[in-house]
């Protein structure tokens, strides 16, 4: 599944995925485990690949703003589908029915809700 994109591409796609309008890079940093050179870095080369659009802030004209394309969204959903069937294949295939059940209730208070899925929408 880390074919198509590797595991910091996919952080910094799925983060600028549950985000409700584009972000700075800075704001983008506080969410992933990248040091600031590297995350630059990273988001050019995503910039470059289509994935990510970069765009001028409206607010101060000497940041830019950073958003999911339409192929960059496509690439996360698929990503993060195969990544989700993966870690429930293996999560079921180690814990009973009443054990996943208990493990997704506490796995529920440890996620901001932010960051939560709404019903119907895909990973």
């Amino acid at each position: 599944m880390w074919c198509e994109v590797s595991l910091h591409e996919y952080d910094v796609l799925y983060t600028l995925s549950k985000c409700p309008a584009p972000q700075r890079l800075g704001e983008l940093g506080r969410h992933v485990l990248l040091s600031q050179p590297g995350l630059s870095r990273l988001v050019e080369r995503l910039v470059d690949r289509g994935l990510i659009a970069k765009g001028p802030d409206p607010v101060d004209a000497r940041a830019t703003l950073l958003a999911l394309t339409d192929e960059g969204r496509q690439v996360q959903r698929r990503v993060g589908r195969a990544h989700a069937r993966s870690v429930a294949d293996a999560m079921s295939s180690r814990l009973t029915p009443a054990q996943m059940s208990t493990l997704a209730g506490l796995a529920s208070l440890l996620i901001p809700t932010e960051l939560v899925p709404t019903e119907g929408e895909p990973s």
